[in-house]
């Protein structure tokens, strides 16, 4: 029997807006009862929350933070619900996001949540696990804020050219038709935050820098935004290189996956080195991300378990 029984309602602007909050055939409403013990009865803009009085509170942020969220996305799935939820349980968090001029970026599971909250407040970030948990396209985005905002003067991307069997001298073209197969996912994440003439602007006016890792050598990069990715492929003696380059008002975020190392199997992973020899130090935060932390298609988060097994 439910104790403290009471009714409640919440009302919104835009049934345009309901619609993508709501999802298909109510399919979000269904989980937000499910998962809060309450019983939602919506009515053109007015949603009306039956349930105990905890819960109705909870109920209502939750529905104040997914419809908040619908206005700049055109699709709520069931992994965003779930996360909203959980955050407005715990009381924390639920501000966190990256604004962009495209959209706004939530984190949509726990592993996330901490991977923003530790880039929003280190220097140095290590974000550690396997494909499809968003840790280049949440660094890109929070860099992309961060130079819109005018808090840094650049970004600069850097990304070891290490494929399993295949070298740069073989391929054609210059230098920069040869490495960009290997930082599409990057210019992917630069899409998703900014127009293709805005990437291309900046890239021009050299706000953004994408190159490989050596080209930073002998560098001190200030008021700038550095970003290392696939920082598994990278050695100890380049990884060591990379994070001297930081200089004031700057971040690094370096991201990789040590279960998709393309090294030599005799040459030691830089990223294993530096969190062996880094860990103790309390202003670097390290991230690690599982498979639970998978926001792509729901099949490659079983595909990761089933291959760590």
């Amino acid at each position: 029997m439910i104790k403290n029984l009471e009714k409640n309602i919440i009302k919104f602007e835009d049934n345009n807006i309901l619609k993508i909050m709501f999802g298909v055939f109510h399919k979000n409403l269904e989980i937000i009862e499910k998962e809060l013990n309450v019983t939602l009865f919506p009515r053109g803009n007015i949603i009306s929350i039956n349930g105990e009085i905890k819960n109705i509170l909870i109920t209502k942020n939750t529905l104040s933070k997914l419809y908040e969220r619908a206005k700049v996305s055109e699709i709520i799935e069931k992994r965003d619900v779930e996360s909203i939820i959980q955050n407005m349980k715990k009381n924390n968090s639920s501000k966190l996001s990256i604004k962009t001029p495209k959209k706004e970026i939530w984190p949509r599971t726990g592993g996330q949540t901490k991977l923003l909250k530790e880039i929003l407040n280190k220097e140095i970030v290590f974000v550690i696990g396997p494909a499809g948990t968003g840790k280049t396209f949440i660094a890109v985005s929070h860099a992309v804020s961060m130079l819109t905002s005018g808090l840094i003067n650049k970004i600069i991307i850097s990304r070891p050219a290490v494929e399993a069997g295949e070298k740069l001298g073989f391929l054609p073209g210059d230098l920069k038709e040869k490495i960009d197969p290997y930082l599409r996912p990057i210019y992917d994440s630069f899409d998703e935050n900014l127009s293709k003439d805005k990437v291309i602007k900046l890239i021009e006016n050299q706000k953004i820098e994408i190159a490989p890792i050596a080209y930073l050598r002998g560098r001190t990069l200030n008021n700038s935004y550095i970003i290392l990715d696939e920082a598994q492929n990278t050695s100890p003696i380049q990884m060591k290189m990379f994070l001297t380059r930081l200089g004031e008002n700057s971040r690094m975020v370096v991201t990789g996956d040590i279960t998709q190392i393309d090294l030599h199997p005799k040459n030691k992973s830089g990223l294993i080195d530096a969190v062996s020899n880094l860990k103790k130090i309390k202003d670097i935060s390290f991230v690690y991300l599982t498979e639970n932390d998978v926001v792509r298609h729901p099949l490659v988060q079983k595909i990761v378990k089933a291959y760590n097994k």
